[in-house]
């Protein structure tokens, strides 16, 4: 069963009243106080807020999404071998609530915010398209960098929208970053090689300790198989790995469900990081979350980018080969340190 926030309030700016998409999300909670504002930023940017107490009572925005609409992608992203990559924003924030994760410090509120002028980002990636750097190669659009997109899928049919949007244009492919196990809403869609459906995955010691709300290691995999299984191009994202007694232990252990379960030849490739994060939100939340233990670690500050140091990485990048390199291909297995 998927998790599904019952929201006590929606916030709806007066220019989307009437939008198809906000008229189907409001239907989806009949019981939630519909409060009609102006500006989606007079709630979501309103001072002294605190990310994690409004975490325990999440309330939902509707609004419209003003220019730009893409951006192009930064150096924190994997951009997995395309010089045209770019990320969109179609939702601001997360169901999930991982200790590790960037919003929380980039935002002061952990409210949701779903743009629903989707025909105004769609137009504008059409145009981008059009004078990409790299006019003969193809075009990677993420569209789950500030969100999981699958996971909002039993409220609204966001997914759907964009892959058939991709499908449509040639040159257009689509990466959809996910932990969510969310796949029954996406399997009428006819599996296309220019999806990439990217999991992370994590043991269940880290799912637990550091990825709340998040479905387990097992029911994750279940979803790959079964998108696997359908003709899905997949992407494994073990991203961040976590340092903590006995991690070997536990990623092995993982490591070696997958390669039970799993055929490595199937997969699109694989990509492997280690926790990283700018400085700036880093303090941000470390002063937030003192009672977690990743912002407690050894980091080493480079450009302004908080990460292990190099021996830790190297750590990390040969165990991840002694456990995968036979279950796939090394030139399938991407680190991003």
């Amino acid at each position: 069963m998927s998790y599904l926030p019952n929201f006590s309030h929606i916030y709806i700016e007066s220019q989307v009243k009437g939008n198809d998409l906000a008229s189907q999300c409001i239907k989806r909670f009949p019981r939630a106080k519909i409060i009609e504002i102006i500006d989606y930023k007079s709630i979501f940017n309103r001072p002294n807020q605190d990310f994690q107490t409004q975490k325990k009572s999440t309330k939902l925005i509707l609004a419209k999404k003003n220019p730009p609409f893409i951006y192009p992608a930064t150096d924190i992203l994997q951009d997995g071998g395309f010089r045209n990559f770019y990320y969109t924003t179609p939702v601001i924030n997360c169901i999930y609530n991982c200790d590790y994760c960037f919003l929380q410090g980039m935002y002061s509120s952990s409210n949701i915010v779903i743009f629903t002028n989707i025909e105004d980002m769609q137009n504008a990636v059409h145009e981008e398209m059009k004078s990409r750097p790299f006019p003969t190669e193809p075009m990677m659009l993420s569209i789950s960098y500030n969100t999981d997109i699958l996971a909002f899928e039993n409220i609204l049919p966001l997914t759907h929208e964009w892959i058939n949007f991709a499908n449509n244009l040639d040159d257009l492919h689509l990466e959809i970053r996910t932990k969510s196990a969310q796949i029954d809403a996406i399997k009428d869609i006819k599996p296309s090689n220019k999806i990439l459906l990217a999991w992370t995955l994590s043991p269940d010691s880290v799912i637990k300790d550091h990825e709340q709300k998040t479905p387990l290691f097992q029911r994750r995999l279940s979803a790959i198989q079964d998108m696997l299984e359908k003709g899905w191009a997949v992407r494994l994202c073990f991203d961040p790995i976590l340092l903590y007694p006995d991690w070997e232990k536990d990623y092995q252990h993982m490591f070696q469900k997958i390669k039970d379960n799993i055929n490595g030849d199937q997969l699109f490739d694989i990509t492997v990081g280690v926790f990283r994060m700018g400085e700036d939100h880093f303090h941000r939340i470390k002063r937030k979350k003192p009672d977690s233990n990743i912002y407690y670690n050894k980091y080493v500050n480079k450009d302004g980018i908080l990460s292990l140091p190099e021996n830790e990485k190297d750590k990390i990048n040969n165990f991840v080969l002694e456990n995968l390199s036979e279950f796939c291909s090394k030139d399938k297995i991407h680190f991003w340190m």
